[in-house]
C-alpha cells in the first residue's frame, strides 16, 4: 500500500472536519523548502535560478517548525533545492515526529547513506528519492552520469535499515510507455514502499523548456502506462482519483491552497511550481492571494500543469465527497480508452507575467531584513 493506512486514516479525517467546518481552503500537505541550493542542475528545473545570497540562505530549525504548526497541516514534504545540504535537517525532522506529522524527505539521493545515521525509522517518516526513469533517462534528466546508481544504492541501503522509501519520477515529453513500465518494474523489485508520478511542470526559467508535456500529451502517455501496468502490482502513493485525472477520466480544477509551499522568501504564491510573489504568513497566503486568477483556464503559465500538487488535493476531497467512485477506481484501475472527460477552456486565461526579478528584489529584501541561518560552506557537500 502506497499510502499506509494511519496516514490516510488522519488525512481522511483532517479533510472531513475542514469540510464540516465549511473551510473552503486548507491544506493536506506543507511544501517546506528550506533551501534551494542543490547538488545537482537539473535541465527541466526552475527552482535553482537564484543568486547565491539566495542559494546560501537557509530557514532555521525553529522556522521550519512555526511554518508546520502555522499552516496545520497533517503532511510535510520537505524539498529544496537538496534538503540534505542543510547541516540541521536531521533535527527538522525529529521535532516534525515527536509533532505526529508524515514527513517526506525529498532527495535526489547522493548524499542519502552519508547522512543516513542521522535519522530513525518511523511510521511518520519516509525518504522520497528522485528517480526520473531508468538509468539512462534520469541521469540525462538530471544532466548528470551516475546519479542513478548512486541514487539507487541509496535505496536499497535506506531500506536494509528498516526506513520507508518513495520514489518521486517526473516524466517529460518523450517518455517511451513502454521504459517507463519497465523502470516501475524494476522499482518494484527494489522493494520501495510507493511510486510519486507526475507529469514535469514548465519551469519558465528551466534550462530545457522544449521537453515539457502538454496536457493532451501527459493524457495519452499516462493512459499507455497503465494500461501497461495492469496486473504488474505496481504500487502508487497517490489517490485513485488523481491518477485517473492524469488518465483524463476526471475535470478537475487546482487546488494549489492544498499544498502551501513555505521558502527562505516567505510562503509562495500562489503554489510550490509557480512563484509570483509571497505572503509574509500563511493567513495571509490564504485570505489576500487572488487564487481565481491562477489555474489552468485562469492563467497561460498554468495552462498545461497536471501535478499532483495542484491537483491532488481536489482528487482526495473528491474521494471523500465520492467514496465509492474511488474505491471502484482503486479495484479496477483507471480507464485507459474511450472518451476522455472534457477537458477546462483556455480561452478566457490571462497573458503569463515574467516577474522573476521582482521576485528576486523582493526575496533578497527579505533575507536582508530577517538574515536567516547560513551553512559555513554551501557547497561543502556538493559532490
Amino acid at each position: 500500500m502506497g499510502i499506509p493506512f494511519r496516514q490516510s486514516f488522519r488525512i481522511g479525517l483532517h479533510v472531513l472536519g475542514r469540510h464540516l467546518r465549511g473551510d473552503r481552503r486548507y491544506p493536506l500537505v506543507l511544501m517546506l523548502e528550506p533551501l534551494f541550493r542543490c547538488n545537482l542542475a537539473c535541465a527541466g528545473c526552475g527552482k535553482i535560478d537564484y543568486p547565491d545570497q539566495v542559494l546560501n540562505a537557509r530557514l532555521s530549525v525553529d522556522d521550519c517548525i512555526a511554518a508546520v504548526e502555522e499552516s496545520g497541516a497533517p503532511v510535510v514534504s520537505i524539498a529544496g533545492g537538496e534538503p540534505l545540504l542543510h547541516r540541521e535537517m536531521g533535527q527538522v525532522v525529529k521535532e516534525l515526529i515527536k509533532r505526529k506529522k508524515f514527513v517526506y524527505l525529498c532527495s535526489n539521493g547522493l548524499l542519502m547513506e552519508k547522512k543516513l545515521d542521522q535519522y530513525e525509522p518511523s511510521p511518520y517518516f519516509t525518504w522520497q528519492v528522485h528517480l526520473d526513469g531508468g538509468r539512462e533517462e534520469h541521469d540525462q534528466s538530471v544532466s548528470q552520469p551516475g546519479t542513478y546508481d548512486r541514487a539507487v544504492a541509496a535505496i536499497h541501503a535506506a531500506k536494509a535499515r528498516g526506513f520507508r522509501v518513495n520514489i518521486n519520477c517526473t516524466l517529460f515529453l518523450g517518455a517511451k510507455p513502454a521504459k517507463v513500465a519497465a523502470f516501475l518494474d524494476d522499482v518494484k523489485a527494489m522493494g520501495v514502499d510507493g511510486v510519486t508520478v507526475s507529469p514535469g511542470y514548465a519551469y519558465e526559467r528551466a534550462p530545457d523548456t522544449e521537453h515539457f508535456l502538454n496536457r493532451r500529451n501527459t493524457k495519452m502517455l499516462f493512459r499507455e502506462i497503465l494500461g501497461l501496468g495492469r496486473g504488474r502490482g505496481w504500487v502508487f502513493s497517490q489517490s485513485s482519483l488523481f491518477l485517473d485525472f492524469l488518465a483524463g477520466n476526471q475535470t478537475y480544477h487546482c487546488a494549489p491552497w492544498g499544498f502551501p509551499t513555505r521558502t527562505v522568501f516567505g510562503w509562495q504564491r500562489p503554489c510550490y511550481l509557480l512563484n509570483e510573489g509571497h505572503a509574509s504568513s500563511y493567513k495571509a497566503l490564504i485570505e489576500e492571494t487572488d487564487w481565481d486568477s491562477y489555474g489552468t483556464g485562469n492563467y497561460e503559465k498554468c495552462a498545461n500543469c497536471m501535478m499532483h500538487c495542484g491537483y491532488e488535493s481536489t482528487a482526495v476531497a473528491d474521494t471523500v465527497a465520492h467514496p465509492l467512485k474511488a474505491l471502484m477506481v482503486a479495484l479496477r484501475g483507471p480507464a485507459v480508452d474511450g472518451p476522455m472527460a472534457p477537458d477546462i477552456s483556455l480561452d478566457s486565461q490571462r497573458p503569463a507575467r515574467d516577474l522573476y526579478a521582482k521576485v528576486v528584489e523582493d526575496g533578497l529584501r527579505q533575507i536582508e531584513a530577517q538574515p536567516k541561518p547560513q551553512d559555513p560552506d554551501p557547497h561543502a557537500e556538493c559532490a
